[in-house]
């Protein structure tokens, strides 16, 4: 039986140039444009209980994973941390670079800037308040300027139906490096303009990205966690310039996703780990999916990024005007249930289609926790008990390793 549509988002094509796509949305799946959130909450948290950078908060388990890393994705993460290097080098100092004109309060930024973006390769623009209650606390200090601008960069769609597999890291990681060389270089447009641009490495996180991207109107967020927006869905890596330009703000939209998810689940159903909640929950302020970290983190570092929830999300595979369309027309979900959206490969345990999952040991799910300092301490008191309380070579070597770091002090993304 057809559904009734409720209204219809009309957005930019797929690329720069493209048509405009229109999007129908079905009167049962209306909710709230953008994500259900307890404003008052998402505050009392940032204050109370700041978020943290993975690369600092966990660090331990980082430097884990590279223990773990078959060869092909250790040697390929080598050469695409040099790669980064630089880019994250220059976004680090890019908010101090003045503007190289003087501003004309006459032009259009806002339509300047999104073409621009747009023109660059960006598939999806959008600008809001940069809301700092989602900024990392050891970013607090860095991040510079009030209005946002959000940019998704596509990656490679037959790349990432491989998922998971060092192909698709090519695809997840060269995306990254794309984006943030495209983003240094709409800064420097930015600044021809009369206006600071401060870019927000995707290599280097300055908070969490996605409430941003949904206030901006650009999608709403998924099931799997991830941003779902209309042309791509989860396949694009996400990145923020913030600037001082008098930017008109987008407004947040209702697509629909957040009922479509509680119908669809898939990427509930299809995660190796089970790693995903299938009954949304306040979190933070915000009712979401959550994501139990603990199961998801060594399957993903284990098996080249994982990102079945990613692979197997109609919205990605197929697009949202499609799956929008299709349910609408049938009141199904497009590909639920086939190998063609289901189906993935694990290395070493084999295919699993529609309804089989991988076997995994409580062992395979023991890692590292908490930063390299806590993680080296604890360690350390294992091999002292192991030697009857007495510390032997190992311990020492534990112990002026620790000591190293604490030496050291903090790194450059905690000041």
């Amino acid at each position: 039986m057809t559904k009734t549509v409720n209204h219809v988002v009309k957005r930019p094509g797929r690329r720069h140039g493209d048509p405009q796509t229109a999007i129908p949305v079905a009167e049962e799946l209306v909710t709230v444009p953008g994500s259900p959130v307890i404003d008052g909450d998402v505050s009392y948290y940032s204050r109370e209980d700041p978020i943290e950078s993975q690369t600092v908060e966990k660090s331990a388990d980082r430097e884990w994973g590279w223990t773990v890393y078959i060869k092909e994705v250790y040697d390929y993460r080598k050469k695409h941390d040099e790669v980064s290097e630089p880019l994250i080098e220059a976004a680090w100092v890019s908010g101090d670079i003045e503007p190289t004109a003087e501003p004309d309060p006459e032009h259009d930024v806002t339509t300047d800037i999104r073409d621009r973006a747009r023109e660059l390769g960006f598939g999806e623009v959008g600008f809001t308040r940069y809301d700092r209650r989602y900024t990392y606390a050891s970013k607090k200090s860095w991040a510079k300027f009030n209005h946002a601008i959000c940019l998704a960069l596509e990656q490679d769609y037959s790349q990432t139906q491989s998922i998971p597999s060092l192909e698709a890291e090519f695809a997840h990681f060269g995306t990254y490096e794309i984006a943030g060389a495209l983003a240094l270089d709409l800064a420097e447009h930015i600044r021809s303009l009369g206006y600071h641009a401060q870019v927000h490495s995707p290599n280097d996180n300055s908070g969490a990205f996605i409430p941003l991207f949904v206030e901006a109107g650009l999608g709403q967020l998924g099931a799997n966690g991830q941003l779902l927006s209309p042309h791509f869905g989860s396949r694009a890596r996400l990145m923020l310039i913030t600037t001082d330009a008098p930017v008109v703000h987008d407004e947040p939209i209702d697509y629909g996703i957040n009922k479509f998810c509680e119908e669809c689940q898939v990427c509930v159903v299809r995660c190796p780990a089970r790693a995903l909640l299938r009954e949304k929950v306040w979190y933070r302020g915000v009712k979401k999916n959550k994501l139990v970290y603990d199961r998801c983190r060594p399957v993903m570092v284990t098996y080249e990024g994982c990102a079945v929830c990613m692979k197997v999300c109609p919205i990605q595979r197929y697009g949202m005007k499609p799956v929008m369309e299709h349910y609408i027309e049938t009141s199904e979900i497009l590909g639920k249930g086939t190998p063609n959206l289901e189906g993935y490969e694990l290395r070493g345990k084999g295919y699993f289609g529609p309804g089989e999952l991988p076997h995994f040991k409580g062992k395979d799910f023991e890692f590292p926790h908490g930063t390299k300092e806590e993680w080296l301490f604890e360690e350390f008191k294992k091999k002292v008990e192991a030697n009857g309380g007495t510390p032997n070579t190992e311990a020492v070597e534990f112990a002026n390793e620790l000591s190293r770091l604490v030496k050291e002090g903090v790194s450059r993304t905690d000041e």
